[in-house]
C-alpha cells in the first residue's frame, strides 16, 4: 500500500530545464517505495544510479521499476535511470525525499497588545523531515475571523479582537499538511486567559549617594502595550544579592519606580521585573536582569611611610632610651 501511495500520489514535478530536471517523490520512513523510469514499457531494461553512483541499498529491480526496501534517511537522493547503459541515455530523474506524516501541532495563543488583538503560534513536537505547511482557522461565536500570517515568524498568525469582554471563547484550529498526511489540533481560548504583556523595558538600578543600603530601580512599561492609560499595568519586582539564592519580592501598582531600602552593604544585586494587566491575564516573563551595588564610602587614603620617616622614628626611640638610662643611673 505504501508503495502504491508513493507511486501514485506523492510525485510532484519540479520546474524543468533543457539540461537538468527531476520530479520529487516522497516516501514514509520504513516503507517500501517504487520508482518508475518514465513511461517505459514493462519489459524495458534499465540501469539505476543514485547521486551518480550505483544503488547499494536493499532493492528489487523489475523492468523499468526500482523498489527500495524499508527506506530510511540514507535513502534520500537523486535517482537516475538509463535505458541503454552503453550510451548512457538518461530516461528519468527522481528526487526521493523520505519522511513521516505530521503529528498534532502544539498551539498557544497570547495577547501582548491588548486590547488590539492576539497572536497564535504553533510547532510540531516531532520533525517530519519533509516540507510541511499549516492551515489556520479562528472562530469566535461560530463566526470566522480574519487571520493574518506573520511576515517574520512563519508559524505565527495575528487576529484582531472583534469585541472586548466577550464570554464566548475563541476556537483555533491548526492543520499540519505534507505529502504523506495531515493532522489537526483544535483549541479553545478565553479572552482573559490570553492576555500576557511583554516584560518591562529599560530597567535601570542606581545607587543613592551616602545611602549604603538603598538602590533606586526605574523602568518603562512594555512598548508593545498600546494603551497604558486605559489598561494600566501592575509590576512585580524581585531582587537578591549574588551571594544568596533567595529572592525578595515587591508588588507595585501603576508605578514605574521603586527604592530598595534593605540592601546588604557593598553587595552586588541582581534585579528583574514582570508586568501584568490590572484585572485579567497572567504575568509576563521576567525582564532582562540588571546588576547594581549600593553606594559605598570612598576609603580614606593611607599615608605612605618614607625612609626618612623611619630614620626619624628610630632617632626618637634612641633618645627615649637614653633619657630612661640616664634616670636609672641618677637613682
Amino acid at each position: 500500500p505504501h508503495s502504491l501511495l508513493s507511486l501514485l500520489c506523492c510525485q510532484i514535478p519540479l520546474k524543468k530545464s533543457t539540461l537538468n530536471w527531476a520530479r520529487i517523490q516522497y516516501a514514509r520512513i520504513g516503507s517500501d517505495v517504487t520508482m518508475q523510469c518514465g513511461s517505459l514499457d514493462n519489459d524495458a531494461s534499465v540501469m539505476w544510479k543514485v547521486n551518480g553512483t550505483d544503488v547499494k541499498a536493499r532493492r528489487r529491480e523489475e523492468g523499468p521499476r526500482l523498489t527500495l526496501i524499508e527506506v530510511d534517511m540514507t535513502s534520500n537522493g537523486l535517482y537516475s535511470c538509463f535505458q541503454n547503459p552503453d550510451d548512457f541515455q538518461r530516461r528519468d530523474q527522481i528526487t526521493l525525499r523520505v519522511g513521516v506524516p505530521p503529528r498534532e501541532p502544539q498551539v498557544t495563543c497570547r495577547s501582548n497588545t491588548y486590547p488590539k488583538g492576539f497572536y497564535c503560534s504553533w510547532h510540531l513536537a516531532h520533525a517530519t523531515y519533509i516540507p510541511t505547511e499549516f492551515e489556520v482557522d479562528v472562530r469566535h461565536n461560530q463566526k470566522p475571523l480574519e487571520v493574518k500570517r506573520d511576515e517574520v515568524h512563519k508559524n505565527r498568525c495575528h487576529v484582531k479582537f472583534p469585541e472586548l469582554f466577550s464570554s464566548f471563547p475563541y476556537r483555533v484550529n491548526v492543520t499540519a499538511i505534507n505529502a504523506l498526511g495531515s493532522a489537526s489540533a483544535d483549541h479553545s481560548f478565553e479572552e482573559s486567559s490570553m492576555v500576557k504583556p511583554d516584560p518591562p523595558e529599560k530597567v535601570v538600578a542606581t545607587p543613592i549617594p551616602n545611602n549604603v543600603r538603598r538602590l533606586v530601580v526605574t523602568w518603562n512599561s512594555p512598548s508593545t502595550w498600546p494603551d497604558i492609560d486605559s489598561f494600566p499595568l501592575k509590576y512585580f519586582l524581585r531582587y537578591r544579592p549574588l551571594i544568596k539564592d533567595q529572592w525578595q519580592h515587591v508588588e507595585l501598582s501603576d508605578s514605574t519606580s521603586h527604592t530598595i531600602t534593605d540592601a546588604y552593604v557593598g553587595k552586588e544585586y541582581i534585579i528583574q521585573l514582570a508586568a501584568k494587566d490590572m484585572e485579567i491575564g497572567t504575568w509576563s516573563d521576567w525582564s532582562v536582569a540588571v546588576h547594581a551595588t549600593p553606594w559605598t564610602e570612598e576609603p580614606k587614603p593611607i599615608t605612605s611611610t618614607t625612609e626618612a620617616d623611619v630614620l626619624i622614628g628610630r632617632t626618637v626611640i634612641m633618645d627615649l632610651f637614653g633619657i630612661i638610662n640616664e634616670s636609672i643611673s641618677l637613682n
